[in-house]
């Protein structure tokens, strides 16, 4: 494959990755919600944030299917057409329904984007390369979530519907995708290659609803956890998303040198990156610097979790199932996402009495580092076995 056929086929993963970013252009402003709109319980607000993967989880499952039907490409201008229409429909009425709404409709886009960025990746490189392309994706994710969340942030401070506009970036990735993927047609199924999955793939699923389960904890906490003189400043708290966005973006950018060093211990290192940054947020919600450090920590967790979980998956299986594994690991992750606000808000309820962003993030800190812990004794028993 030539060096420009590589690079069109970069930018269009990236384009793909920023279609995904677009699930946390709400996060910035989820405070303002809050207010703009009372009657929602804090759960349906943070929901605004997760509700996308509810869809997400039945659109990656059909998707695995669907290759041998639709190409990718087809799916994937589809999707950014889907994240840019969802995206403005909430400028059609001042309610909270139709903005839930909207963003469980944008599941549609957001499942397509993330089963099939991995199998577009799994599809035109190999090896090490293979790794290296995976991360740069995992670092455009971040990139989008950077452009994404500094940005809703910005526009936030003179109303949280003008975050909604970002949603353009759904058009220009269809455009980008159109253009620059090159059209394979559908994927080729064989006696021999027929597409199923195996206990592994399902094994990883599962430690992602873990981690995505706690992970999702500091997006959908964060703009209302910071106190003291940051309070209410959508700024901070997109600045701090960013934050979390860019250390994606690094973390990316040097996977494949961090996996040669942790090798099958990487998943539960990442686990432990957001403990540790879970411990910071959790002591310092009003010290501006020590909440940078905890999010470059926690974006630090994602940006070597989801990639590495993706490259695992998707070399348990042979190249036909490719995007049905990528499916069941994006299902993984949305359904950690998806009952995370209901899930963690009721046991820091039953735990605490109450419900308080310090309560959650305890829980998700002390969650995490425990199933962390476990992983590790497992993966040292499979390898001494």
């Amino acid at each position: 494959m030539s060096k420009s056929k590589k690079i069109k086929i970069i930018i269009t993963i990236v384009c793909i990755s920023f279609i995904q970013g677009l699930q946390f252009c709400v996060s910035p402003v989820l405070g303002q919600i809050q207010e703009h709109y009372p009657d929602a319980s804090v759960s349906m607000v943070q929901m605004l944030v997760t509700a996308p993967t509810f869809l997400s989880i039945v659109v990656a499952i059909i998707s695995g299917g669907l290759v041998v039907k639709i190409s990718k490409k087809k799916m994937l201008i589809f999707a950014g057409l889907m994240a840019g229409i969802t995206g403005f429909l909430p400028f059609l009425a001042d309610s909270f329904m139709l903005l839930f709404v909207s963003r469980i409709l944008y599941g549609l886009a957001l499942g397509l984007c993330i089963a099939l960025n991995t199998a577009v990746v799994a599809e035109f490189f190999e090896g090490d390369e293979r790794v290296s392309v995976m991360g740069i994706q995992a670092a455009s994710v971040g990139a989008g979530m950077v452009l994404v969340s500094t940005l809703g942030g910005a526009l936030g401070k003179y109303g949280f519907q003008n975050a909604y506009y970002l949603n353009v970036i759904g058009f220009i990735a269809m455009i980008l995708i159109a253009l620059f993927l090159p059209e394979t047609g559908t994927a080729k199924v064989s006696k021999d290659e027929k597409i199923e999955l195996n206990g592994e793939v399902y094994k990883v699923a599962f430690i992602g609803v873990v981690e995505m389960l706690f992970l999702i904890t500091f997006t959908t906490n964060i703009a209302m956890h910071i106190s003291g003189s940051l309070a209410g400043s959508t700024t901070v708290s997109g600045n701090l998303t960013g934050v979390f966005s860019g250390a994606q973006i690094v973390m990316g950018l040097i996977l494949g040198a961090i996996t040669k060093v942790t090798k099958k211990y990487t998943l539960p290192v990442a686990m432990l990156c957001f403990s540790i940054g879970g411990v910071l947020l959790l002591l310092f919600p009003s010290n501006y610097v020590m909440l940078m450090i905890g999010a470059v920590f926690c974006g630090f967790s994602q940006g070597m979790f989801i990639p590495t979980a993706m490259v695992e998956v998707s070399n348990a299986v042979n190249p036909a199932s490719t995007t049905m594994a990528a499916a069941c690991m994006t299902c993984g992750n949305c359904f950690g996402q998806l009952i995370s606000p209901t899930l963690l808000n009721g046991a820091s309820r039953m735990m605490f009495g109450e419900v308080t962003t310090s309560h959650v993030y305890l829980i998700a800190t002390v969650g995490m580092t425990i199933a962390a812990g476990v992983v590790i004794l497992l993966r040292a028993r499979k390898k001494t076995a």
